[in-house]
């Protein structure tokens, strides 16, 4: 009995403490409760006061680049910035692209600081539509500072104005690549282009970048800006267009025939619109007679000079060896490996107009033919293009680059041996006493490179 007894007023003990600590954890909490209420109305208070005393002006404490403005209304933050713009404004901005160049004062740039802005966001501060915002903001401001960034502007038309001329002389659109492909030829081929333009938001972005540099020193300058150009890719690039590797130009041959006759030059475009579009594939032995085809009147070709049997005579498709010649230098200068070529019987003017003696290479269908090996282990393209104005022949090889690199050395000239003396042969069919030159001397020699 006297146990039981004991535990009673133990648990009577137990209720009676934990009563107590109830109590006194609920007087603590009305006690906090109150007390952070009354600190909230107080400063709550507080600051409606303040609010009412800086009414219409910057609330102290804030600074804008060192620059207290405190109690400043928006109309003397806005004058304080439109002195600092008329200390700078009189600065020269050099846009300059390779040797072209225009220059901008800061005033009609209207670069400088927005006051406006500025004046907005100062005044703004601290009167958000939050008010325990606005109290932490107004007494970080009072009891700490707060620093306020400052805004800056431009004239974007002003900017655009001055590099329109360079956009009207550098913007190019890029070109998609064309490949048409029918019956083992290419009807159609054009490599993709890139393109260009100025690069506006970088030019942007560089003069930005003068805004402090500019403001901060207070009188005028000069700053120079060079304007970036970016790269436009087209949205098919040659590599794209097709899948044979053709994606690129692995070499170029070029010549002139100018005082050409007409028919030699008839023959020139007809003979070089044949081997143009002709596709060589991987590991095949190309050859200029074969893809020429027959040269005679009956395949279109006119009569003009060849050289036949050690004289100049007219023949059918004379010119068509400037065209061999021509595609002779492109393997050149393609480090192609040639495994067949012969240059012709003596000099000839037409092919050392642009070059020196050697670069020649004669073929006469079907007998002698200018040949040699596709190594690159991809499709090569051949195109060719007349130049009427320049009478300039041009060969292009497109493929693609496996890394091989071509160094030609310049011809080396030996064994001159000096044309022969003017021979006079009797013609009966002219008049007596009429001389006509048919055939021109040259001097003979060796040349290797």
């Amino acid at each position: 009995m006297s146990v039981i007894v004991y535990q009673m007023k133990q648990i009577k003990k137990l209720l009676t403490r934990r009563k107590f600590i109830a109590h006194v954890s609920k007087a603590f909490f009305w006690f906090t409760t109150g007390a952070v209420f009354a600190t909230f109305l107080f400063t709550s208070f507080t600051f409606i006061i303040f609010e009412k005393i800086n009414k219409g002006v910057v609330y102290p404490g804030i600074t804008i680049n060192d620059i207290d403005v405190g109690k400043y209304t928006p109309k003397e933050v806005e004058g304080l910035f439109i002195k600092k713009n008329e200390a700078i404004e009189k600065t020269q901005f050099t846009f300059s692209l390779e040797d072209n160049a225009a220059t901008i004062s800061a005033k009609d740039l209207k670069f400088g600081y927005d006051q406006n802005l500025i004046a907005k966001q100062a005044i703004s501060l601290g009167r958000s539509d939050i008010f325990l915002s606005n109290i932490s903001i107004v007494s970080q401001a009072y009891f700490y500072g707060l620093s306020l960034q400052p805004a800056y502007h431009y004239s974007e038309d002003a900017l655009n104005k001055i590099l329109i001329p360079f956009t009207e002389t550098v913007n190019k659109e890029p070109v998609d690549a064309l490949f048409n492909f029918q019956n083992g030829k290419v009807l159609v081929f054009k490599p993709s282009e890139e393109g260009k333009a100025i690069d506006i938001e970088k030019v942007k972005e560089d003069l930005k970048a003068q805004f402090e540099k500019v403001l901060f020193k207070q009188k005028p300058q000069e700053i120079a800006i060079p304007i970036s150009v970016k790269t436009l890719s087209p949205k098919i690039p040659t590599d794209k267009a097709n899948n044979l590797g053709i994606k690129e130009l692995i070499g170029t041959g070029t010549s002139l025939f100018q005082h050409s006759i007409q028919s030699r030059i008839f023959n020139i475009n007809l003979a070089a619109e044949r081997i143009n579009g002709v596709l060589i594939a991987p590991n095949e032995e190309f050859s200029f007679d074969k893809a020429l085809g027959d040269v005679s009147s009956f395949t279109g070709y006119q009569q003009a000079y060849i050289i036949q049997n050690g004289k100049t005579v007219l023949g059918d498709g004379g010119g068509v060896c400037q065209v061999s010649t021509t595609f002779f230098r492109a393997l050149l200068n393609a480090g192609l490996p040639i495994t067949e070529r012969y240059a012709h019987a003596y000099r000839v003017g037409y092919y050392e107009q642009d070059s020196l003696p050697g670069l020649d290479a004669t073929v006469y269908v079907p007998t002698i033919d200018l040949k040699f090996k596709n190594d690159t282990g991809n499709y090569i393209l051949v195109q060719t293009l007349i130049d009427p104005d320049m009478q300039k022949l041009s060969v292009f090889l497109y493929g693609t680059n496996d890394g091989r690199s071509v160094t030609l050395t310049q011809p080396i000239i030996t064994n001159r041996i000096p044309p022969p003396p003017d021979l006079y042969q009797d013609d009966p069919t002219l008049p007596k006493g009429v001389v006509k030159q048919i055939d021109f001397k040259a001097e003979g020699s060796k040349v290797s490179f």
